[in-house]
């Protein structure tokens, strides 16, 4: 199977090469304007073919694809793809801009095109089997960063939409209601909390990019244990006064560990049997509505 990878930045070159190269079955096709980037990326991975623009990838028969252009470039590049007949794997958020996010769903569903979002923490080995110890009654996520305030939207859509859709994934119900708490400096956004209700589950959600440091936790509660993931790779176990420590084995590769191994498996099986993806497009709108929504309610209460 040929996959085409468009846009050659640092998630393509950390993760996504990395993994897609070493995958046995599949033929890639490097995409990107960059010519110093394309021939460097082809040498390295010793990829045959190569083209700078969407229109010659076509031309190559892809039956996949994985758009990992800047943000703002997904829109134009999957809605494409879609129009084209290719099977669309889309690096997160669909789009900045709610209406193009909606209409890139609605095309997938319109011309029966597999198409996911790259919602990686769902594929986390360490995230993923907190859902096994049981239902939660409480989770809280905090993914701070060292100083990086940032523009509402982009801040919400582009970093924060992981929390949203990670906390989403570990109530495994629907969230009813939201609430939001934050605090801005100027036209930037400093640290936001979210609430997010469900039946018999609450969800905390906390960034702060004007802080000290960069982490990233996650605090799962059931009525017996509380386990706690740091770093998303280690969790730690708290029943009563024991206390238990989960670790990877020395060896585990570092993108196994942070699941894109496992996503880029299941994205490409499900274009392989034609099954639809777990998360699939249309689960992943949600996360998105919960973002815009996140935006809405700041930026509709400017003197908060």
């Amino acid at each position: 199977m040929k996959i085409g990878i468009i846009g050659l930045g640092d998630i393509a070159k950390k993760a996504y090469l990395p993994v897609l190269s070493e995958k046995e079955g599949i033929e890639l096709v490097l995409c990107t304007r960059n010519k110093e980037t394309l021939e460097l990326l082809a040498k390295k991975y010793r990829i045959q073919e190569k083209v700078q623009t969407v229109e010659e990838l076509l031309s190559k028969g892809i039956k996949a694809a994985i758009v990992s252009t800047a943000t703002e470039g997904h829109f134009e590049v999957a809605e494409k793809l879609i129009n084209n007949g290719v099977h669309t794997y889309i690096d997160k958020p669909i789009s900045m801009n709610f209406d193009e996010t909606e209409k890139i769903v609605n095309l997938a569903k319109e011309k029966g095109i597999i198409a996911m979002v790259g919602f990686n923490r769902r594929f986390i080995p360490r995230v993923k089997e907190l859902k096994d110890h049981g239902k939660a009654n409480l989770i809280v996520m905090q993914k701070n960063r060292f100083s990086a305030p940032d523009y509402i939207r982009r801040f919400v859509v582009e970093d924060f939409i992981h929390v949203v859709d990670t906390l989403r994934f570990l109530m495994a119900t629907e969230v009813k209601d939201v609430k939001v708490e934050y605090i801005k400096g100027g036209d930037m956004l400093d640290s936001l909390v979210i609430q997010l209700i469900g039946e018999g589950c609450i969800a905390i959600g906390i960034m702060n990019r004007n802080g000290g440091v960069t982490e990233e936790v996650i605090e799962y509660m059931t009525g017996q244990d509380k386990f706690v993931v740091n770093s998303l790779v280690e969790t730690t176990r708290y029943h009563h006064k024991e206390i238990g420590i989960t670790k990877f084995g020395d060896w585990e590769p570092t993108l196994y560990k942070r699941g894109f191994y496992q996503l880029m498996d299941h994205f490409i099986d499900c274009v392989q049997s034609g099954t639809t993806p777990n998360p699939s497009i249309l689960d992943s709108l949600i996360t998105h509505e919960l973002c815009e929504k996140i935006v809405n309610s700041i930026e509709g209460n400017p003197t908060k």
